[in-house]
């Protein structure tokens, strides 16, 4: 039985590869299907659907999540007494 499949050859650096293993591991992917799946979602579309609709949530609702951010940093930002004990 043949497989409708081909194989190719990628040279990535070691940064590049492991980012791409664990990105696939976060998404409970195997390397391969990883990469199936990014070239599938650029050429299909896909991508470009989820980045808009991205780009539509942060245009309704930018304000928003910066003055979340803020606020979230505030909160976390060290305080002056854990500035000094670091010194």
């Amino acid at each position: 039985m043949s497989s409708t499949r081909k194989q190719t050859q990628l040279r990535l650096t070691p940064d590049v590869l492991a980012a791409g293993k664990d990105a696939a591991a976060a998404r409970g992917l195997d390397f391969n299907r990883y990469i199936e799946r990014l070239i599938a979602e650029d050429t299909s579309g896909a991508r470009a659907a989820g980045m808009a609709a991205a780009q539509k949530l942060i245009d309704a609702h930018g304000g928003f999540l910066d003055d979340l951010e803020a606020d979230l940093d505030s909160r976390h930002a060290p305080t002056r007494h854990d500035r000094g004990a670091a010194a």
